[in-house]
């Protein structure tokens, strides 16, 4: 499908140095489908906040102490 879209000169003449003037229109839309990507990988991750019950960890009251802990633990591994 063809789109009339406006880019600064500079912008275009930057991406013209990037990738030539033949190859425009398939950056710009490897650009794009990467850009539609992130945004459903952020709309993922907002929908899922919650979704795990937050009961707290071991180590909340006091991470040093827990920390003391796990190095002295025999299962260590190393």
């Amino acid at each position: 499908m063809r789109l009339h879209i406006n880019i600064d000169d500079e912008l275009v003449a930057e991406l013209d140095s990037a990738v030539g003037q033949r190859q425009r229109s398939a950056y710009i839309s490897r650009a794009v489908r990467f850009a539609l990507d992130e945004d459903r990988r952020r709309s993922a991750l907002r929908a899922s906040f919650g979704s795990i019950d937050d009961g707290g960890h071991e180590w909340d009251d006091d991470p040093a102490e827990w920390v003391r802990r796990q190095r002295s633990d025999d299962r260590r591994a190393g």
